[in-house]
């Protein structure tokens, strides 16, 4: 088959993708439908990490009979049982402790409870089950992939008000998020401003799919939708890295230090991608690798993917102790995306790994998120009308509303920063494993976020076609810049 052939066959496959409702509702429903709690086709020795299967000895009936996992938190002098002694007094309702990614207590049995569920949340981060290491992997390759896309001519034509759509897109879902989380009578931290973090990034996929079928990249409104989607990224990725640093007490390193240390990282990894490395891999390593005759993969290819991963897992270790690895994987990936001949580098990135990547990203969802998902609190009929009211406005209408001094093209930005993808499921799954979010908000966000899922790309569609229609721009010719085509020898 000709490389003609298989293009527009490519090409219509992704579209109806594009057109359709994405396809993580249905991953997800999968995933629980099969998953432990309904099908039980998953055993819980894959599904739950080895400490979550002792959540039960976490049960404080009797202080002077304690579980093995009690004994230890009481051990590590994470509550005082002084702190609750007065509980008998008038002012029995302030006698409390907060603790580190926990709430606030009432009794020391309570405490020493919601201290052992938080320590088991904690180990399953450092040791997670099969499955979700496997998710979380997909995820970081995707997040490279993605920063591989960011065009730094283009932030420049449209980077000030971009930026402006970026940072409202952001803190507008961030505060209508926190302030109904509120409303639902729970509190502002952890859960309101968790609840607010997981809302706050978008995801840009099936929108940059349309927008090159339409052949509209190019144009301002294009532009600013790209720029505008990857500083909403990094800012998300910015918030993300403070929500987890204030998850425990304030520590000046973490909250301040760290996102500081992280932004200068940042500026330098940038600096590198427009001038060290342009010159380095194109002017003296890549020249220097010999020419090695008959192979279908060339020998500059192999050096250029191993230093790509070389790269990634440098920069994702080196913010991992900032507060994230997702951070380095973006701008490890936003290193390469200056190299020449333009989009090489992400076709050698793509080869090798978008058939793996696709299917961690699927387990990612099927398993990391379906798994955690409490079905009974899902389908409970509160958690729906509240995750709706949540989805409806503070995950649609805050985006949908970020953009109102772009012109005419203010609805099609607005709507194409609706989308919510791996990101935003990733922040909700991990604030639920570090007890910032309870399973009633949880289940809540899950609804919002599947909201935003359903509607976004049928929206979206809807008012880029009258847009394009009402500029005279259905002439375009289709741009594949964004498109993950195969490289022409595989096609061949």
């Amino acid at each position: 088959m000709t490389l003609e052939e298989t293009e527009p066959r490519s090409l219509r496959r992704d579209a109806d993708e594009a057109i359709g409702v994405s396809d993580i509702v249905l991953v997800i429903a999968t995933g629980v439908l099969l998953g432990p709690e309904i099908g039980g086709l998953i055993s819980t020795e894959y599904s739950l990490c080895s400490h979550a299967r002792h959540v039960s000895e976490c049960e404080c009936s009797d202080v002077n009979h304690l579980t093995e996992h009690l004994k230890k938190i009481q051990e590590k002098d994470l509550c005082h049982i002084e702190d609750y002694e007065h509980s008998n007094d008038t002012h029995a309702d302030t006698a409390h402790r907060r603790l580190a990614g926990g709430g606030v207590y009432t009794s020391y049995e309570e405490c020493l409870e919601k201290s052992c569920h938080a320590e088991i949340s904690h180990e399953c981060q450092l040791t997670p089950d099969m499955f979700t290491l496997i998710g979380h992997a997909g995820v970081a390759l995707m997040i490279f992939e993605s920063g591989m896309h960011f065009d730094f001519q283009k932030a420049k034509v449209v980077g000030p008000k971009a930026c402006v759509v970026a940072v409202l897109g952001t803190i507008l879902p961030l505060a209508a998020g926190t302030l109904l989380t509120m409303a639902f009578q729970k509190p502002f931290f952890p859960q309101g401003v968790a609840a607010g973090t997981a809302l706050a990034p978008t995801s840009v996929g099936i929108a940059l799919r349309l927008l090159g079928e339409a052949g509209v990249l190019k144009e301002n409104f294009g532009q600013a939708i790209i720029t505008a989607a990857f500083v909403d990224d990094i800012l998300s990725l910015i918030l993300f890295n403070v929500l987890f640093s204030l998850g425990g007490d304030f520590d000046v390193v973490q909250v301040v230090v760290n996102p500081v240390v992280g932004v200068v990282l940042m500026v330098l990894a940038t600096l590198l991608a427009l001038h060290f490395w342009p010159k380095f891999i194109n002017g003296w390593l890549l020249p220097k690798v010999p020419v090695k005759e008959g192979a279908k993969v060339a020998r500059t290819d192999e050096v250029l993917f191993l230093l790509m991963f070389a790269l990634l897992l440098i920069y994702a270790a080196i913010t991992h102790f900032l507060g994230t690895h997702l951070w380095g994987c973006f701008i490890a990936g936003m290193s390469f995306a200056t190299l020449e001949p333009q989009h090489h580098a992400h076709h050698v990135w793509v080869r090798q790994t978008k058939r793996m990547t696709s299917w961690m990203i699927r387990i990612f969802f099927a398993c990391t998120v379906a798994f955690s998902i409490p079905i009974t609190q899902l389908l409970s009929v509160e958690a729906l009308w509240k995750g709706s009211i949540m989805g409806v406005v503070a995950c649609i209408l805050t985006k949908v509303l970020c953009a109102p001094f772009m012109g005419k093209a203010r609805w099609v930005i607005g709507w194409a920063m609706v989308g919510r993808a791996e990101f935003a499921y990733l922040i909700a799954q991990m604030a639920n494993a570090a007890n910032m979010l309870d399973e009633e908000m949880f289940s809540i966000i899950i609804w919002a976020l599947l909201w935003a899922t359903v509607v976004a790309p049928l929206v979206f569609r809807y008012v880029l076609n009258r847009y394009v229609k009402s500029e005279g721009l259905e002439d375009q010719p289709p741009n594949m810049s964004f498109f993950h085509s195969e490289s022409p020898r595989k096609l061949a």
